[in-house]
């Protein structure tokens, strides 16, 4: 299991980013996957799902009506479409499939003016 994320940098408050996590090494449309974050000094933390045909996705309350998850299956990708961004959304971000352990190098994004 291999999972490449990428598409963070550096925006000011109120901006977008669109993160991609590229997944290879199993049948990744079969499988539910999430974003998770970890900020300074902070515990990972859940913010979205998505399920293996992408219909059906849940978001963590900090982040609702902001972010946007989803998954292109015949490319092994799956995105997260970020807007209207805060200073405290400044996290690593993570991509991971709902059975197996493994994480990806994660995606820096900071929000800062």
């Amino acid at each position: 299991v291999q999972l490449v994320e990428s598409g963070g940098g550096l925006v000011q408050p109120g901006g977008s980013l669109r993160l991609s996590c590229v997944a290879s090494g199993f049948t990744f449309s079969r499988y539910g996957m999430s974003w998770y974050r970890q900020a300074p000094g902070k515990e990972r933390e859940l913010v979205a799902n998505i399920n293996s045909a992408g219909g059906s996705t849940n978001y963590a309350d900090f982040v609702k009506g902001r972010f946007t998850i989803s998954r292109d299956n015949a490319k092994n990708t799956m995105y997260l479409q970020m807007n209207n961004l805060k200073p405290e959304d400044t996290a690593v971000y993570y991509c991971k499939a709902w059975a197996f352990g493994s994480w990806g190098q994660g995606t820096q994004v900071t929000v800062s003016s």
